[in-house]
């Protein structure tokens, strides 16, 4: 199914004058303040988040899955999907495959279809947490890290084909994140493990080319819940180091332990130049997967304020970063979902953009306590909607991605056309 982008000008005719109203009063007020709107809209603009290619089926938990209808089957149907999240926003225009979930049978033609709903190849990720069928050695015991080379080996050249697959699509970049730990005290000799991980991640660090990156992600618990071989930032980021410039690390929202500080860790890796990227969701308790901004909207708009101060001073060429949504859509509607979670980043994104980093600095350097935290909580409570709006009308997207996506009963139009019990691939 591929939109009709007709029919999403015919919607926004209907909310057209309301929100020029409103973006003609938040323009002046913001502008009156010294800010630069249009830089802003157009930061927007320009703007573009991956979505996994298993995001856009229903999610589940270890007790249960419930599906929703209309899920795709296929990497045919998830690009469409995605086109279709692309054509509302303007700004879903990259896919982050998961292998061996969704091989392309033809990657040229697999490409084409993608470039032509205005989607590029974003990381190829590798699965080494589950054993797939025919497999000739198992992963319960470790796949990186595993005490048998033999396995090591297999996973090695898992990732390396995971590659091999982005060349042909496009992509740039190859996610690691492993499930390699142990659940008893005794069971892995730490410093084993991590040694057999920094060598098999050599190998494939070997077998990229030279203008691609390599992401490694890190999780303090699950599935093992004794050690987790790279259990944090610091692990991952020594191991970036070891490997090379063309590796970085990955930061999951959700992979942290509760309230840690993950604004500073994000400073602290762009200060070294280490910051590869970022799956955005959200949590209440763990990595509960949750929409973007659902449950802890200032710390999203805490982590944005130093992305974007470290943007601004890169005096250690940090990348700009990979970013790519990575939730779990259980009881939601998944393209809705993944539409609010957009709506999410973006709006911490334009809300540190209005940061008046000059006054910060110099209250920062007074010691001026008061100042600092009223700089931030100005800009956390000023209204961006309209320019979000704006960005997105601008560009030919819904002024309201959501209230679009109901007025063309999309998801009726997808259970008509896939039927009520499809599952995602992947899930």
């Amino acid at each position: 199914m591929v939109i009709d982008k007709n029919k999403i000008q015919e919607i926004n005719k209907k909310a057209l004058s309301a929100h020029r109203r409103h973006f003609a009063a938040t323009a002046d007020f913001l502008t009156e303040k010294g800010i630069d709107v249009e830089k802003i809209i157009t930061t927007i603009q320009e703007y573009n988040i991956a979505i996994p290619s298993w995001a856009l089926g229903a999610g589940g938990t270890r007790f249960g899955r419930f599906g929703y209808g209309g899920e795709p089957g296929n990497l045919t149907q998830k690009i469409e999907d995605i086109g279709m999240i692309h054509a509302l926003t303007n700004s879903a225009g990259a896919i982050s495959l998961h292998i061996p979930w969704d091989i392309p049978e033809d990657a040229e033609a697999t490409k084409k279809h993608a470039a032509s709903l205005g989607i590029v190849f974003d990381a190829m990720n590798s699965n080494t947490f589950q054993d797939q069928k025919g497999q000739a050695y198992s992963y319960k015991y470790g796949s990186l890290c595993h005490v048998d080379k033999a396995v090591r080996d297999q996973a090695v050249a898992h990732n390396k084909a995971v590659i091999d697959h982005g060349i042909a699509l496009g992509s740039k970049s190859l996610t690691v994140w492993l499930a390699d730990g142990s659940n008893f005290p005794g069971q892995l000799n730490f410093r084993r493990a991590l040694n057999n991980t920094l060598e098999s991640l050599k190998e494939i660090y070997a077998h990229l080319p030279e203008d691609w990156k390599v992401f490694i992600e890190y999780k303090p618990y699950e599935p093992n819940f004794y050690s987790m071989v790279i259990q944090d930032w610091g692990t991952s980021s020594l191991l970036a180091r070891e490997l090379g410039p063309k590796a970085f690390t990955l930061v999951d929202l959700g992979h942290h332990l509760p309230n840690t500080n993950i604004e500073q860790i994000v400073a602290t890796l762009m200060s070294r130049g280490l910051l590869g990227g970022f799956h955005f969701n959200d949590s209440k308790y763990g990595d509960d997967d949750l929409t973007v901004g659902a449950i802890k909207p200032y710390q999203l708009f805490l982590i944005f304020n130093e992305l974007v101060d470290g943007m601004e001073n890169n005096d250690a060429n940090n990348p700009i970063p990979a970013w790519m949504i990575d939730a779990s859509h259980n009881v939601k509607d998944p393209l809705e979902d993944l539409m609010q979670s957009i709506e999410a980043i973006e709006t911490a994104y334009a809300k540190a953009l209005l940061i008046d980093r000059k006054a910060l600095e110099q209250a920062q350097l007074d010691n001026d306590i008061t100042v600092a935290q009223n700089i931030l909580k100005d800009a956390f409570n000023t209204d961006v909607r309209p320019l979000l709006t704006e960005a997105r009308r601008r560009g030919g997207a819904a002024i309201d991605p959501i209230t679009a996506y109901r007025a063309m009963e999309i998801r009726k139009e997808l259970i008509a056309e896939r039927g009520v019990n499809t599952t995602a691939t992947g899930l």
